[in-house]
């Protein structure tokens, strides 16, 4: 097992653009310990303090994760298991979901409870075709806490969500794109997602951070609150080098020809 579980590069395209890959790499099943919940939360706030243009989350090893090792959960109260899920949203599966770029999650093998949680809370997941998912908190008298169902619901539809959690089975990676919740399968998940993650970093990074922030305005408030911040989250885009660029080289060459520095 490695000194610190997860490992968090940084790497540039061929283009230039910076993209982050953060790795899971805590033993044969990469379980969420305390060790490694606070080497996540120490990588996401080395994230937030200077974004990447694109992010990749992944794992080594046979399995994404085996789930939580329940000795966390020993011993608890209430208001100790509060102040638990309370910060690894606050720690954790918000201000992953805030970054201001793309965000890609790539699923190899079985991915159980808060590796999943984590997943839901990217903007796009890919798997390969034996990954398994499940978030199996029932067996230890548990609801999934970070995130989960809530955002299982929001991908699946909630009838699917409240099966998905309350019968903690294995579901595969057919059946998760089907729901809606795995956005692509590949053979080799990893190359695939590096690539996507390649294509995303290269792009028009601050379009790409005002997607995230009218989804998120949806997500929160419905169609007509993403709808009251559209004009002026969209109307910034204007004033960017991105978007100036893109115009000039669509006017000039066609589409398809501008690059993006991220500004």
């Amino acid at each position: 097992m490695s000194e610190k579980p997860t490992r968090l590069e940084r790497t540039t395209t061929d283009a230039g653009a910076e993209v982050a890959i953060l790795t899971f790499a805590h033993g044969a099943l990469n379980l969420f310990d305390q060790a490694m919940f606070d080497a996540v939360t120490a990588d996401v706030v080395e994230l937030v303090a200077a974004p990447p243009r694109a992010l990749l989350l992944r794992a080594e090893g046979k399995v994404v994760s085996g789930g939580v090792d329940v000795h966390v959960f020993e011993g608890l109260s209430e208001a100790e298991g509060t102040a638990l899920w309370e910060g690894l949203f606050a720690a954790i599966a918000h201000p992953l979901e805030a970054l201001p770029c793309p965000v890609v999650f790539a699923a190899h093998g079985l991915t159980l409870t808060a590796a999943l949680e984590i997943a839901l809370a990217c903007d796009i997941i890919l798997a390969s075709p034996k990954a398994k998912f499940g978030l199996v908190e029932t067996v230890v008298g548990l609801t999934p806490s970070m995130g989960g169902p809530q955002r299982m619901a929001e991908r699946a539809g909630s009838g699917r969500a409240r099966e998905f959690v309350m019968t903690g089975d294995l579901y595969t990676a057919e059946t998760m794109r089907e729901w809606g919740v795995v956005n692509q399968i590949h053979e080799d998940v990893d190359s695939a997602a590096r690539a996507l993650v390649a294509r995303l970093a290269d792009g028009p990074t601050r379009a790409h951070a005002a997607t995230k922030e009218i989804i998120g305005a949806w997500r929160s408030g419905g169609v007509r609150h993403a709808d009251s911040v559209t004009s002026a989250v969209s109307g910034a885009l204007f004033e960017t080098e991105d978007l100036q660029g893109a115009v000039r080289s669509f006017l000039d060459v066609g589409p398809g020809k501008a690059t993006y520095t991220g500004r």
